[in-house]
């Protein structure tokens, strides 16, 4: 899957283009207008890092449509809408585990203050986590400095490729800058 984050100017919302595998097309509106690093650019990069494969790209990957996601092109699969919501409930859980992942990596990225707990709770180890936060570290500067207009370009790897380890590759999502 093939995700498009546009950098805005000023605070309006960034504007994300999602090519799914199966040749269907969304777009999105989401969080972090200007400098301020998208919230779902903080997702991919922090479920890429960490594999975690059912949180919210995972998700989108594998048939989910969320809310803020408008159809663009391509046929969607029958009972789309059905697997969406049978997704959703399926794995709740993870995306919440995957919020709350990415809100710890995105505090430990800023220097902020960690909730006691909050790093035993996740689940990963810490060293994993600063990890990540150095990755979210990394990529706000560069979205930061970004001019508006410019996109990124990252992929998110396909279910299948990831099945049999149950989780994504450490690093698959790739940055490119148009």
């Amino acid at each position: 899957m093939r995700v498009t984050f546009t950098r805005m100017g000023d605070r309006r919302p960034v504007e994300t283009v999602v090519e799914r595998d199966d040749g269907v097309v969304y777009a999105m509106r989401g969080a972090g207008g200007g400098p301020d690093l998208p919230h779902d650019l903080v997702h991919l990069l922090v479920e890429t890092e960490l594999g975690i494969a059912d949180g919210v790209w995972g998700c989108v990957s594998d048939g989910v449509v969320w809310g803020s996601m408008r159809h663009v092109s391509g046929r969607r699969p029958p009972h789309a809408g059905e697997r969406s919501d049978a997704l959703k409930r399926e794995r709740g859980a993870a995306v919440m585990h995957a919020e709350g992942v990415a809100d710890l990596v995105e505090r430990l990225a800023a220097g902020a203050e960690v909730l006691p707990g909050q790093v035993p709770a996740s689940g990963i180890p810490r060293e994993r986590l600063d990890a990540a936060a150095a990755v979210l570290r990394e990529a706000t500067a560069r979205w930061a400095a970004a001019a508006p207009g410019d996109t990124w370009v990252l992929e998110w790897p396909a279910r299948a490729a990831t099945r049999d380890r149950g989780r994504a590759p450490r690093r698959p999502a790739r940055a490119s800058g148009r």
